[in-house]
């Protein structure tokens, strides 16, 4: 398995703005390609930004790429969520996932 890692942040006046759009538009848009595993998104709120980590995980590279493209470390961006992101990771990083534990 493959975890995808990005952040992003927004200005404080964004971040509930781009926090529904991840969820109500762009994590279930992730869920209809095939070999998508599920995800997080992760909020660290700051006196000037919101930091936003997004961790999704995928069946392997090749299901990476069915959603990002041959050029996969390339952030995908919504243009809804680039209007109110106010900097960008320039890539997302790739981990192959070697251990899970669950309850």
């Amino acid at each position: 398995m493959i975890a995808r890692h990005w952040r992003g942040w927004t200005r404080p006046d964004s971040a509930d703005a781009y926090e529904a759009l991840l969820n109500k538009k762009v994590l279930p848009e992730l869920r209809k390609i095939e070999g998508y595993k599920g995800g997080y998104i992760f909020r660290c709120d700051g006196t000037d930004e919101v930091e936003f980590v997004v961790v999704n995980f995928f069946e392997s590279i090749a299901a990476v790429e069915r959603f990002a493209g041959p050029s996969y470390t390339v952030p995908v961006l919504d243009p809804e969520a680039k209007a109110l992101l106010s900097r960008v990771e320039p890539i997302a990083r790739h981990y192959e996932v070697r251990a899970e534990t669950k309850r």
